[in-house]
């Protein structure tokens, strides 16, 4: 892998921890998607801004 690509990738990588990190992903509480559906909207403008 060139240095240029690295970087690309290193950049997507970055970009998309950043992009968690500002909508403020809580850990849900049960381990099934029940659990899941309060956080559905957040996960909904997460999928629209990439």
């Amino acid at each position: 892998m060139n240095k240029g690509r690295m970087e690309a990738v290193s950049n997507g990588v970055i970009a998309v921890v950043i992009t968690v990190m500002a909508l403020d992903l809580k850990i849900p509480h049960g381990a099934d998607f029940t659990a899941l559906r309060p956080l559905s909207p957040v996960f909904f403008v997460c999928l629209l801004s990439f």
